[in-house]
């Protein structure tokens, strides 16, 4: 049915909890129970609460499934999706989808309930009599450990609506109500199914739902609504009540300052929300009415903070025009908001609280007073629902003290803390594309990210285990498979892999690099007399240049039993690396090691010997000619006068005197990438050097350089000057033209205007760092076919040039680029010569249970230690099990290996696995989908079937192609292994069939 959930019966959602623990031991998927104390709880609305937290009104808490998923997580304070007068079909219709997008902080388009107010209703007791029943069945906790709170919105007119009325009513008292009646019943009649529940436990069940109700409004609505609905709900319903505050209490002038001071300066919003939404002179003398009303009623009455925040769709984030922000950009104005208000109150006003909070800052919030915390980003990431359980384990207290108020002092401090929170602060640049180019498969989609971005896909999470578990030789003997270089790569390679890493959807990437230089280091005394050639080829191959490229060839060639030499003009073999880049970044020993690796395996290096006629090598008897002469030639900077100094000649003459220059008290580096921060950092080394200014003719966050190189310069005293374009460069002054910012292009870059102001900036010194090209002139002597830029035309497979036996590789063949690319082409080049793959598989070593054992686990990384938070994704992805809030993406265990099926009838659409899926696809849409009826696939475009009911026969749909096949025999037509799936479903997961 595409976007429409249909609701599970209360007994499939009993006998799938069963089935699925005896058979997964799990809980819709979640693979780790949290086990409360019984004796050990805290009190809201005078009832127990066993943990201070649980999901928010939103994606978490619509359906029984999702409410059950939280709770064996560790979750107890459930804030039930809120209700309205407009639901079901009608609401839906107008909910623009997908409406989740979750991969930094959090939007989305709607979050209120799709279901009817009936549905919804149902979702709820089912889910009260489920946690009654698992809660003793699974030892989770004491039955009453845990809390529904309503919500309802979003004006009074429509709460008194006989739906919503009905709604409230029930949920105070379910006892008459079919629903509840129905769950009671199956519970009686199969009390036998059960080890741990029993008749007694079943007769406990109170149908009083709840005592508590959060009550939610639209932006705008008056302050006079507001406290009409509270006070009726107080008053007339009797229920202990919190109101819903907006973080336009800040006023826009302190939300715009605060998100701007923290790297949110991109995220868009006018003061129209502000100027119409309840005004905080307004909200004060409110809130005090309505703590006397309730306190007056024997009642207890709170703010919740924060209901989203309003911002505009800019870059096409989500189908709509206005979006509502959650996560860790709301956090600090949330804060600001309970800061303000414990303020006015002196710490007396009850707050719940959700804005941000995940297991970095929980402790720290309820640690302040502020509780039930209610989430829904955090578990909206990778770990998912799971994510509960660390936060329910870092709230554990030996001792449990009643609510006495707000530490005002201790939210001062988080207040004044959050500025500087690495947790909240937005990274200067973008975050990277982590996804792949490639379509999701239907079967074995599991993918390690790294491992797919590295250029010469290194097995990655393989040496990182290894080196986790203290086997160095083992793990550098896995680094070489494809990597000869692993101390420059170690040290200054610029990780792609890093960027693409799943674990950036937690706290931040695992530190692949740092894993490699590791093992290395540990290593290389002892793996250096292991290496050796295969047997001798009748081959000679010589290498021109001994740069990167030409080392790693050298590497792959001998050990492949290849005669091959490298020549180099220099003294000193490393090319760019050992001649050009800082000493700071990289040790010169190091570099000497890869040239070591590469003659343990018989390669031979001649150095001095500049190379100009290729003819003369095969004089020599060579065979084959690799060229990898790198990118020297410079790109000048255009001025109107003045010249600048090259960037890669400063760097040389810089790392020949060791720094012992004269550049005068001001520099000047223009440039953006990461060869800009490397002479900024270097010219902040020279004496006499007082400031080193970096100019770019668009703002940080547009800087192709790292993130991390980046962070380097600054944290080494450079000083950007961003949206300037140099003019002239004259008498101690750089002359630059202002820039502004134009509209984003297809890629999300903004484009850039000069302006006709001009700024002067003190300047003794002036350094380009635009870039380098190729010796086109090289080429041509030698009789090699070159294109527009310079660069050698080349096979696009071997990398061969027009010269038959002539090779290229590296930043010579295709431009200036990375250490990595040009491994990657050289062992290209070298596969060609030797006609066969170089470097073999190498898969991770682990087990199902330790990959489960670090899902949802958030953690500090360790700095200069082995990383070992890796997840493995190359053996076990399921990002898209874990972020669906409905479960509605399953693990199948088809003859042991992982497969994920879409569940057509338990999604809603959202889109959150589309983002954290690492292919280019979306499973909800692209995986094989498991329908519940013949009208719901006819309804659905997805490719996948529907076990027809009361039969074997089974309708598929793969590749737009429909075809009949019966559970246990052969097709023809359809692929055995989608065969075995679709029987494993029926013979194994009954369960998930409607």
């Amino acid at each position: 049915m595409g976007d429409i959930m249909t609701p599970i019966p209360f007994d499939r959602i009993m006998e799938r909890l069963l089935e699925e623990m005896e058979k997964e031991g799990s809980c819709y998927g979640v693979k780790k129970a949290y086990k409360a104390d019984k004796n050990k709880f805290y009190t809201i609305f005078g009832r127990k609460l066993e943990t201070q937290i649980g999901p928010a009104a939103g994606p978490h808490t619509q359906l029984a499934q999702n409410i059950i998923a939280g709770y064996y997580a560790g979750a107890r304070f459930f804030e039930l999706k809120t209700v309205q007068k407009m639901d079901g079909r009608e609401l839906a219709a107008c909910v623009a989808k997908p409406c989740i997008t979750a991969e930094d902080e959090c939007y989305n388009c709607e979050w209120s309930t799709e279901l009817t107010v009936q549905e919804a209703f149902d979702e709820y007791i089912k889910g009260w009599f489920a946690l009654k029943v698992i809660s003793k069945e699974w030892d989770l906790g004491g039955s009453d450990g845990f809390q529904f709170n309503i919500s309802v919105g979003y004006d009074l007119a429509g709460i008194k609506l006989p739906k919503v009325d009905n709604f409230i009513n029930g949920m105070m008292d379910a006892s008459e109500t079919p629903i509840y009646k129905e769950c009671k019943e199956y519970l009686e009649k199969n009390l036998s199914k059960f080890k741990k529940f029993t008749k007694a436990d079943l007769d406990a069940i109170t149908p009083d739902i709840v005592n508590s109700v959060t009550v939610s409004t639209l932006h705008g609505c008056p302050p006079q609504e507001i406290e009409a609905i509270a006070s009726y709900l107080i008053t007339e319903k009797g229920l202990n009540t919190f109101v819903k505050c907006n973080p336009t209490l800040l006023g826009y002038e302190v939300a715009r300052e605060m998100l701007d001071s923290m790297g949110y300066d991109y995220i868009a919003f006018t003061d129209l929300h502000f100027k119409e939404d309840l005004q905080y002179s307004d909200a004060v003398p409110m809130l005090e009415r309505l703590m006397a009303l309730a306190s007056s009623k024997n009642l207890e009455f709170g703010v919740k903070i924060t209901n989203t925040f309003p911002v505009d769709v800019k870059n096409n984030e989500l189908p709509s025009q206005e979006m509502y922000m959650s996560g860790k950009s709301l956090y600090p104005l949330s804060l600001l908001v309970a800061r303000n208000l414990s303020r006015s109150f002196n710490g007396k006003l009850r707050i719940a609280y959700s804005g941000g909070c995940d297991y970095f800052n929980i402790d720290k919030v309820v640690g302040s007073g502020i509780w039930p915390v209610t989430v829904a980003t955090t578990i909206l990431k990778p770990g998912g629902y799971q994510r509960f359980i660390e936060m329910s384990e870092k709230l554990e207290k030996p001792e449990i003290k009643a609510w006495s108020g707000i530490d005002v002092e201790a939210l001062e401090k988080l207040v004044s803390e959050v500025r500087s929170d690495k947790h909240h602060v937005k990274p200067v640049k973008p975050l990277p594309n982590r996804k792949s180019s490639k379509k999701v498969p239907y079967l074995d989609c599991y993918m390690a990210p790294c491992v797919n971005r590295c250029p010469i896909n290194q097995d990655i999470t393989t040496y990182g285990i290894l080196v986790n578990e203290g086997k160095y030789e083992d793990a550098l003997n896995v680094i070489l498979e494809k990597n000869p270089l692993p101390f420059m790569t170690g040290h200054i390679c610029t990780h792609t892999c890093q960027s693409a890493c799943t674990r950036n959807h937690y706290e931040e990437d695992v530190q692949i690099r740092r894993n490699k230089l590791i093992a290395a280091q540990n290593a290389f005394e002892k793996v250096v007399p292991t290496l050796k050639s295969t047997d001798k080829k009748n081959l000679k191959v010589a290498v021109v240049g001994g740069g990167p490229a030409g080392i790693a060839a050298a590497f792959f060639l001998a050990r492949e039993g290849v005669d091959v030499t490298v020549f180099d003009e220099r003294d000193t073999m490393g090319g760019v690396v050992a001649n050009i880049i800082p000493g700071f970044r990289i040790p010169a020993d190091d570099i000497q090691r890869d040239v070591e690796l590469a003659k343990a395996c018989g390669a031979k290096f001649v150095t001095n010997k500049r190379i100009d006629d290729i003819n003369a090598l095969k004089a020599e008897g060579f065979d084959k000619v690799i060229l990898a002469i790198g990118a020297h030639k410079e790109l000048p900077l255009e001025l109107e006068e003045g010249k600048a100094i090259n960037a890669l000649h400063f760097l040389e003459d810089f790392k020949k005197t060791e720094g012992k220059m004269d550049l005068g008290e001001n520099v000047i580096v223009v440039g953006g990438g990461n060869t800009a921060m490397d002479v900024a950092r270097a010219a902040k080394r020279v004496p006499g050097v007082k400031n080193v200014y970096l100019a770019y003719r668009r703002n940080a966050r547009y800087m192709p350089a790292d993130e991390e190189e980046l962070n380097e310069a600054i944290e080494d005293g450079v000083e950007f000057v961003t949206l300037v374009s140099p003019k002239s460069f004259k008498g101690g002054k750089l002359v630059c033209a202002k820039n502004v910012l134009g509209e984003p292009d297809a890629s999300g870059r903004r484009g850039v205007k000069e302006t006709d102001e001009l700024v002067e900036l003190p300047c003794d010194t002036l350094i380009a760092s635009i870039g380098e090209s190729v010796r086109g002139d090289f080429y041509t002597s030698n009789g090699i076919e070159i294109d527009k830029k310079n660069l050698p035309v080349l096979n696009p497979v071997t990398l061969e040039t027009n010269v038959k036996g002539v090779y290229a590789a590296g930043d010579g063949a295709k431009g200036a680029s990375v250490i990595v690319k040009a491994i990657a082409d050289s062992k290209r080049v070298c596969e060609a010569i030797v006609n066969h793959a170089i470097g073999e598989l190498k898969i991770s070593d682990t087990t199902d249970e330790k990959v489960y054992s670090y899902r949802g686990i958030l953690e500090e990384v360790e700095e200069k230690k082995a990383d070992n938070r890796c997840l493995a994704c190359d053996y076990i992805c399921e990002n898209c099990t874990e972020v669906c809030p409905n479960r509605a993406n399953v693990y199948v265990n088809v003859k042991g290996s992982h497969q994920i099926v879409h569940v057509d009838y338990m999604c809603n659409e959202c889109g959150n696995c589309e983002t954290f899926c690492p292919y280019a696809s979306a499973p909800y849409k692209d995986k094989l989908t498991l329908f519940a009826s013949e009208a719901d696939m006819l309804d659905s475009e997805n490719d996948g079937f529907v076990i027809v009911k009361g039969s074997k026969d089974v309708k598929v749909r793969i590749d737009g192609q429909n075809l009949v096949y019966r559970i246990g025999e052969s097709n023809d037509k359809l692929n055995y292994r989608y065969a075995e799936l679709i029987d494993t479903i029926y013979n194994e997961y009954e369960y998930l069939l409607l």
